[in-house]
């Protein structure tokens, strides 16, 4: 999609502007056709704002929009963001933020189903949908997702196995102020939304990658190439059938760049043998490119 904004001024900026757009856009779908008409509520500060929302009509008659809430619940958490996770990517979710509640109020409140089983099912996977996309191209939808980056950082967890523990103190807030009927419900929303989120950013998740090779010094200058990663070399392995001489190759890739490491095996040494662990934990330095 850069190549699109490749003759603006800053096509950075502008793809970044345009990945807002998108998840503004599904974040508000899934609010306003899907969780209203369900009294499904949402996971992160959308979940929050919902609840605050539905609790000013109790208490003063009025209900404060869900966009207004949802900025000024933000305002706090973007000092957590500007100064633990970068300044560029505080700033673009600040944006994603603006745009996500100016098009809640824009987006008709239109009715395709009351049933809250669906509504839970559809309005998490359009909500994870527009997370998983937001991450995966650098922004945040804000709120909760500072956190939960911060949390990730620190521990190794997914994203969405930590939007879900933060999660579930919204669906005891919902069940204990409007039934545990709505909680339950909800809590059918926020598993979806992080399943779904967890599907789309890939960059998260960590590979380890063996790889036994006649032809080392070209495999390792090939994906280094294509990835910024390091390489373990071990080398005068032995086969146990024909005891031939092999190098052994060790590295750690996140999903998201496992396209581009099997490019890299197709250049260099399409014969060599892969091996391909799924999910595996780091505890020493792995890089990470910056939000």
């Amino acid at each position: 999609m850069n190549r699109l904004f490749k003759f603006f001024p800053h096509p950075d900026y502008a793809a970044k502007f345009s990945f807002a757009v998108v998840y503004a856009i599904l974040a508000s779908v899934s609010v306003r056709i899907f969780y209203g008409p369900g009294k499904i509520y949402s996971s992160g500060i959308t979940g929050i704002a919902q609840i605050l929302s539905t609790l000013s009509e109790r208490l003063i008659g009025y209900e404060i929009p869900v966009s207004v809430m949802l900025l000024l619940l933000n305002l706090p958490l973007f000092v957590l963001g500007w100064h633990k996770i970068g300044h560029k990517f505080t700033f673009f979710t600040g944006i994603t933020v603006v745009l996500t509640s100016f098009m809640m109020q824009l987006m008709p409140s239109e009715v395709l189903t009351k049933d809250p089983i669906l509504c839970a099912i559809f309005g998490g996977a359009t909500m994870g949908a527009g997370i998983g996309y937001a991450l995966k191209n650098g922004l945040s939808s804000g709120g909760l997702d500072f956190i939960s980056i911060s949390v990730r950082k620190k521990t190794g967890k997914s994203i969405g196995s930590i939007s879900i523990f933060f999660n579930f103190l919204i669906m005891i807030a919902a069940g204990i102020l409007f039934g545990w009927q709505s909680a339950l419900y909800s809590a059918l929303a926020i598993f979806v939304c992080g399943k779904v989120t967890d599907a789309i950013f890939t960059k998260q998740k960590k590979m380890q990658v063996t790889i036994i090779t006649r032809f080392p010094d070209e495999v390792v200058q090939t994906i280094q190439h294509h990835i910024r990663r390091g390489i373990t070399i071990i080398h005068e392995a032995e086969g146990a059938y024909r005891h031939d001489k092999q190098t052994v190759l060790i590295t750690v890739v996140t999903r998201y760049e496992l396209p581009m490491l099997r490019q890299a095996m197709r250049e260099s040494d399409p014969k060599a043998f892969v091996s391909i662990a799924d999910n595996v934990q780091i505890l020493g330095r792995f890089y990470e490119e910056q939000l």
